[in-house]
């Protein structure tokens, strides 16, 4: 039983550096979102080992792109337009592939809930300026 959780808990601090590496190319690369990725990666690292949160949490890299959304349920409008146009492209690749309506149809009411979501729920502000 204690091996079979360490295996999981190697697993997510795995997946959790491979999070955190894609956040960090978003960076550079406007084609991957880095708020999304990096939330996934604290996801894994939370789950994983008290340790490897502890650390990430205390990263530049979290305090840069992640604290003011996780204190503040907040972010700027360039996150906002990435995030939402990342996850248009990833949902239309199948929506013009299948052929079923209803899968169709499950499509663009997850994108009209993303959009309502992102727009009434996560407050848009301007960048933060100690960080500029």
């Amino acid at each position: 039983m204690v091996l079979i959780k360490r295996i999981i808990s190697s697993l997510y601090i795995i997946a959790g550096f491979i999070c955190m590496g894609l956040g960090i190319i978003g960076i550079i690369l406007p084609v991957l979102p880095t708020t999304p990725l990096l939330l996934l990666a604290s996801f894994f690292f939370v789950r994983g080992s008290k340790k490897f949160e502890v650390w990430f949490k205390g990263t530049s890299i979290y305090k840069k792109h992640l604290e003011s959304f996780v204190r503040e349920r907040s972010m700027t409008l360039k996150q906002k337009i990435t995030i939402l146009l990342f996850a248009d492209f990833t949902i239309a690749f199948p929506f013009f592939i299948l052929d079923s309506i209803l899968l169709k149809i499950m499509f663009i009411l997850i994108v009209i809930y993303k959009y309502y979501y992102f727009i009434f729920k996560i407050k848009t502000v301007k960048k933060n300026p100690e960080f500029t």
